[in-house]
């Protein structure tokens, strides 16, 4: 399937773009194709624009900054500075890995080759996964896109960054505690010879660049991640605007009057939309009103730690059990956390 997309997807995509060229060059009365469109309500598919360019312009530049800092840390900081770094103490180790985000700030797609490679160099475990999950939300591009987008309520972008360091440092404390194998899926020994998955091919050919300048590096790095990332952006803002538009707010406003309902809503909107944290903020935002504040929490919490796209480079790092027990230990933890944050704050 992925051939047939790319062999013939740009060909037939050409065509329609060719064909709407043509329909604009040779029509000048659109009346004999409005009976085609009857079916959109032209205020809905107005209000559906401007929900989706509004979302995409206000996301898009912490997007940009945040695979700026990116690819800036995947060419000048080694992984040896990191291991040095590490704390022995399993309470002390926990912390540092949920604070290493606020200092070397990764996007969560670019993380797991970093944290597969970092755990075979020696890091602990347990570290690695904290980091995994705390460091696209604590570090500051995150937060300062979240303050961005909660203008108005600023200690959103606190209680995001403090239940998501919380929970990531217990659930690496319980790995630390009850998981003595080793996650990954691939012994040491096979690292040599596996091809990295996600963003590791994109580091390599970044390593490549590096020797014909390190600046060529970082340029390209950052152009690689930000046209990886920027479709998952472009997808969440269709959805979005999609879901506001065409589902009634009666409907939406039935499931945020359940209480539970509506944090598992979130939770699981988060889940499937995979989008970036540095910009999942303004997806948030645009919920907001209509959901409670501990569930637009939560969105903005579970969804940078485990989302449908994290989930599947997940699984090819890392053994089936461990990312098992990372999603049920995630939605364990956040739902509650989210509720009781929200009763106390915002209640």
């Amino acid at each position: 399937m992925p051939a047939f997309v790319f062999r013939y997807g740009t060909p037939l995509l050409a065509l329609c773009c060719l064909g709407m060229a043509i329909l604009i060059g040779t029509t000048r009365d659109w009346s004999d194709w409005s009976a085609w469109f009857d079916w959109i309500d032209a205020p809905h598919l107005q209000l559906f624009k401007i929900l989706f360019v509004s979302i995409v312009l206000e996301a898009f530049p912490f997007l940009l900054l945040g695979v700026i800092f990116s690819a800036l840390i995947q060419v000048f900081v080694s992984d040896r500075l990191i291991r040095k770094l590490t704390p022995r103490r399993p309470a002390a180790g926990a912390v540092f890995g949920g604070l290493l985000g606020i200092l070397f700030p990764l996007c969560e797609c670019g993380m797991i080759p970093v944290v597969r490679r970092l755990i075979r160099k020696g890091m602990p475990a347990y570290i690695g996964i904290v980091y995994l999950l705390a460091g696209p939300i604590v570090n500051p591009v995150v937060y300062t896109s979240t303050v961005t987008a909660f203008r108005l309520q600023p200690d959103m972008a606190w209680a995001r960054m403090g239940l998501g360091f919380a929970v990531a440092v217990v659930i690496g404390l319980l790995l630390y505690r009850f998981v003595r194998t080793d996650p990954l899926k691939v012994s040491p020994d096979d690292a040599p010879h596996i091809h990295e998955s996600g963003h590791s091919h994109r580091h390599d050919a970044g390593r490549a660049k590096a020797r014909q300048g390190r600046f060529g590096a970082v340029l390209h790095h950052a152009s690689e991640e930000c046209f990886d990332m920027g479709k998952y952006l472009i997808f969440g803002a269709l959805l979005t605007a999609l879901i506001q538009t065409a589902v009634g707010r009666e409907a939406i406003a039935a499931i945020a009057g359940h209480l539970w309902l509506s944090y598992a809503f979130m939770a699981g909107f988060a889940f499937i939309l995979s989008i970036c944290s540095t910009s999942d903020a303004f997806i948030a935002a645009s919920f907001n009103g209509m959901f409670p504040p501990g569930a637009l929490l939560a969105f903005l919490v579970f969804g940078p730690m485990i989302d449908f796209k994290n989930m599947l480079m997940l699984l090819s790092a890392f053994r089936f059990k461990i990312v098992l027990v990372l999603l049920v230990l995630t939605v364990a933890l956040v739902l509650p956390g989210a509720w009781l944050i929200g009763r106390i704050f915002w209640s």
